[in-house]
């Protein structure tokens, strides 16, 4: 079954909604490159924090007693620890690692053909119209395998979609609003739940010392908003982006977008052969990290330590070590399959064909490092300010004076963290600032931890799709530019800003809408909170 990409230059209909969306691309394209916009970011930071750090603020984060003071950035000592810290700032960038690691294993797959031969073995059983929700459903489970999503599933999607002779930019945008729009969506338990639950019962424990939030309180919710997310962004995906994308013309560099050829006997072989070392590399690593006192697993603590982590988890403990190797684990579940069917299918004559594989994704990544490494001092600058705990600490307490009813406060706290989300990316340190004001606040207006979190982390996935501060947003724009060369921030933003607007109102509704009918957010994972009578009193 042939699918041949087409470029199509016929203007979409220009309603309300397509000249709004213009508008915020035009918009969005007249600012700097995205580099030279976080480093105009470091400046007005420093400036601000020079003006500010005599103020004096009255806000205190949680469990401190001092208030917040904006610490000037443009002393000498300042200036002196930024430069010292610089490459540490830079290298030490969570999205770098994760990005560089896994692409040298897909860089293999690439080039050896394995990825384009396999989407084409996909392309032959999956209707064209199945492509959006396949996409979405494989973001959504992305989030499993850590970060993967991001280096995996989105550029895929742009391929996918390309070879089914659909724009590729709208198969980027369905993956990212997968992986990056749901991130909260997932049928599968991932890494994030414990960590959340973990903060969460900190903060609850401010006005209750015995309480305990299970890990798996928000699943069942989680679970069920993974169906919302694929039906929404399929219906987003072909009934606006790709309209509004048929004016968009494909001029990237034909040898930079993969096509997807016709497969003879051999690569049919080398597919086989290349899913089989996928089969068996799992069951290896399974066999490994279930296998009785496996190195894997985490060492259990014992005595009381253990016993009080037995009491917050009501699980098993974690498999750190395999949780801390997922991204390694991706760069050989790519480089393994790719080697196999490189050597078979004889597009790898010898080992220096992998090792070129390697180098080409390293050469497609030189403006991403560019953009990280300003990237990354930016977010350093604007952490260490303390303007980011001051904004944050800020907008919880103008909505705890409010005296809002609960359903008011929910709805306050979705679109505060959403709001927030556009400043501060990371979901933890977010949940870390505001977890110890609003879990307590609503837990003394009869409204459960596990809720207050499952209201979070609404908020906080709808905007990352739209934040160039989120640290894959750079990314995105590269992805895009091999096939439309000047797409910049705001093509990224026009496209994804219907579904940050719909997720965020819909997303919302459906938790209020699961509220009402009294479904269950997860294991012991309630709506409502008894104040204890001495907290009462």
């Amino acid at each position: 079954m042939a699918h041949t990409p087409v470029q199509t230059t016929t203007p979409a209909p220009r309603g309300p909604v397509m000249v709004f969306l213009d508008f915020i691309e035009w918009l969005g394209n007249k600012l700097p490159d995205p580099a030279v916009l976080f480093v105009l970011g470091i400046f007005v930071i420093w400036t601000l924090s020079a003006v500010c750090s005599s103020i004096v603020f009255t806000e205190t984060l949680p469990g401190k007693t001092e208030p917040i003071q904006i610490v000037n950035m443009l002393t000498l000592d300042k200036l002196a620890e930024f430069l010292s810290t610089m490459t540490e700032s830079f290298v030490g960038f969570h999205p770098l690692g994760v990005v560089l690691v896994a692409m040298l294993g897909v860089g293999v797959a690439d080039h050896s053909g394995f990825i384009t031969a396999l989407l084409k073995t996909l392309l032959t059983f999956t209707p064209k119209f199945l492509l959006t929700p396949m996409v979405l459903l494989v973001a959504v489970l992305s989030h499993t395998a850590a970060d993967a999503g991001y280096v995996v599933v989105i550029p895929l999607a742009g391929i996918i979609f390309y070879a089914a002779g659909r724009h590729p930019l709208a198969g980027i945008a369905a993956g990212f609003a997968g992986v990056s729009g749901g991130f909260s969506a997932n049928l599968i338990p991932c890494g994030i739940d414990p960590l959340l639950a973990g903060l969460t019962t900190t903060s609850a424990q401010l006005v209750d010392p015995e309480y305990l939030v299970n890990p798996l309180c928000n699943w069942y919710f989680t679970g069920a908003s993974s169906f919302l997310i694929v039906t929404l962004g399929w219906l987003i995906t072909d009934l606006v982006i790709e309209p509004k994308l048929r004016s968009s013309v494909i001029d990237g560099n034909p040898d930079d977008m993969p096509k997807l050829p016709e497969l003879t006997r051999r690569d049919n072989l080398g597919i086989v052969c290349a899913l089989a070392s996928i089969v068996v590399c799992g069951g290896l690593l399974a066999w490994w990290a279930l296998m009785p006192g496996s190195s894997l697993q985490a060492t259990p603590p014992e005595g009381e330590t253990w016993e009080l982590y037995r009491r917050l988890t009501s699980l098993r403990p974690p498999a750190a070590k395999l949780m801390g190797s997922i991204v390694p684990l991706i760069f050989i579940f790519f480089l393994i399959p790719g080697l196999v069917y490189g050597f078979i299918s004889g597009t790898f004559k010898t080992h220096r064909d992998a090792i070129k594989g390697m180098s080409k994704a390293m050469e497609s990544m030189g403006y991403y490092l560019v953009l990280v490494f300003f990237a990354a001092l930016f977010i350093e600058s604007f952490s260490e300010s303390g303007f980011g705990a001051l904004l944050a600490v800020k907008g919880a307490n103008f909505l705890q004076s409010t005296n809002a009813p609960p359903a008011v406060t929910i709805a306050g706290i979705i679109l505060l963290t959403a709001t927030i989300n556009l400043l501060i990316g990371s979901a933890s340190a977010k949940w870390a600032m505001l977890s110890p004001i609003f879990v307590p606040m609503l837990m003394i207006l009869g409204i459960s931890p596990e809720f207050t979190q499952a209201a979070y982390r609404v908020g906080d996935s709808t905007t990352n799709i739209i934040t160039p501060m989120m640290p894959y947003f750079p990314l995105v724009v590269v992805f895009c530019q091999r096939y439309v060369k000047n797409t910049g921030i705001g093509t990224v933003t026009s496209i994804m800003l219907p579904y940050s607007i719909t997720f965020l109102t819909l997303w919302s509704a459906f938790l209020f809408l699961y509220w009402q009918l009294g479904l269950p957010l997860g294991i012991q994972g309630g709506y409502e909170y008894t104040v204890p009578a001495a907290v009462a009193q």
